[in-house]
């Protein structure tokens, strides 16, 4: 009884969150692209997958491993 209960839980939350996506707001975009050296180019390269990633495309996110 518990499994069925807790995977209905667990759908329903992943179908709930599916539709969502959250993008950085413009003082975001503006605060991490103050230490780079081309200010301008970072904030539109941002802007662009923000609205890339509003209208429903993949955009690629590049990770960085963690070092000791």
């Amino acid at each position: 009884m518990k499994l069925p209960l807790n995977l209905t839980f667990f759908l329903l939350v992943l179908l709930m969150s599916a539709d969502r996506s959250l993008s950085l707001t413009d003082y975001q975009i503006k605060k991490m692209c103050k230490k780079e050296k081309k200010e301008l180019a970072c904030i539109k390269k941002l802007q662009e997958k923000r609205s890339l990633l509003l209208k429903g495309n993949l955009i690629e996110i590049p990770t960085i491993p963690y070092k000791r």
